[in-house]
């Protein structure tokens, strides 16, 4: 690629919900609320729409198995489904009672995580597809999903936060009810947006309506959890010199260097060392709200999904408002810059 960041062609028609790179290639996944989701071979400029999805309802999430040629959905069909992506051929896995916010592959155990907002989470044992799916009941909504090698993190409203072992979630005697590892409260004093964990599995950052970020590690111990702070960001001053605090709605970390990338509703996407808390840099503003980020399995992209978050208070979509965009990050571009 000669240029560092070009946008996607034929992007969808509605707002983008989520996104995601595959484990091994440049192809992408897109969800969006116009009751697609799509593929994309990224590896050129302008990339190549390879197919698209449809179902009954808007799309909330998507990502995939364990091969580039196999996805999960989830939805306000309240289906949580298995696209084989070379057939086309859809399957449903198991169908929540309300809208199915997120959905997760882990590789390492072979299962399926679905979210929903009837308060469950459904775990699917992708091994045995006879079986029903172990449900689990959480106090509130899920808002987020992560995972990192070992854990789940399950972000939801009330500011309650589960965090599950996964291999809990894997064993045979699942069925048999499964409790969360640690239960927290989030640091952060208004609702939740987005939570993503750390590739190393020590943490994880989330964030919130309010123009806010919080760093947290899983270690319970008391010298671990002093460590744990917040931060404000993804604010704008108005005309009148007074700050305007957007929803931050993405977070993703980079697999490599351990650093996360944060999107906001005032359409900037900004390159963070949680570490060492210092902010990398800031890229250009979009054109409209940063609705969902990406980094490539090797850590040398960056997919930049942009919707109308409706923050202005104007509706609609307009053309020309709903874009992905592949940023190419140069070497070290990502890369911590140590502590102050």
């Amino acid at each position: 690629m000669s240029i560092p960041q070009f946008e996607l062609a034929k992007p969808p028609t509605d707002a983008i919900s989520a996104i995601q790179f595959a484990p091994t290639s440049l192809r992408l996944l897109v969800a969006s609320w116009d009751k697609h989701v799509y593929l994309y071979d990224t590896s050129s400029t302008g990339g190549q729409l390879l197919n698209k999805f449809e179902h009954r309802a808007p799309v909330l999430d998507a990502c995939f198995g364990e091969s580039d040629e196999e996805a999960y959905t989830a939805g306000l069909d309240w289906d949580v489904r298995r696209i084989d992506l070379t057939t086309g051929v859809q399957t449903i896995l198991s169908s929540h009672e309300a809208g199915v916010k997120s959905v997760l592959y882990d590789r390492q155990h072979n299962i399926l995580v679905s979210g929903s907002w009837d308060s469950t989470l459904h775990i699917h044992h992708l091994s045995k597809p006879s079986d029903p799916p172990v449900k689990i009941s959480l106090p509130n909504k899920p808002f987020s999903l992560s995972l990192t090698s070992t854990r789940l993190v399950v972000a939801m409203a009330s500011r309650a936060l589960h965090i599950y072992q996964l291999a809990d979630l894997a064993s045979d005697s699942a069925a048999s009810g499964i409790e969360p590892w640690q239960r927290r409260e989030s640091s952060l004093k208004f609702m939740t947006r987005a939570v993503a964990c750390m590739p190393n599995d020590e943490g994880y950052a989330s964030s919130s309506i309010e123009g806010r970020v919080a760093v947290e590690w899983f270690d319970p111990s008391t010298t671990s959890q002093s460590r744990k702070y917040a931060f404000k960001c993804h604010r704008q001053p108005s005309p009148e010199g007074i700050d305007v605090v957007y929803p931050v709605n993405a977070l993703a970390f980079h697999p490599v260097h351990g650093t996360f990338a944060s999107g906001g509703g005032d359409g900037f996407v900004a390159l963070w060392d949680g570490v060492a808390k210092r902010r990398i840099r800031q890229y250009q503003r979009y054109t409209t709200s940063v609705s969902a980020l990406s980094f490539s399995g090797n850590g040398k992209f960056l997919a930049v999904a942009v919707s109308p978050g409706f923050e202005d208070g104007r509706e609609g979509v307009g053309e020309g408002m709903v874009g992905v965009f592949i940023r190419e990050l140069g070497e070290g571009e990502a890369k911590g810059k140590g502590m102050k």
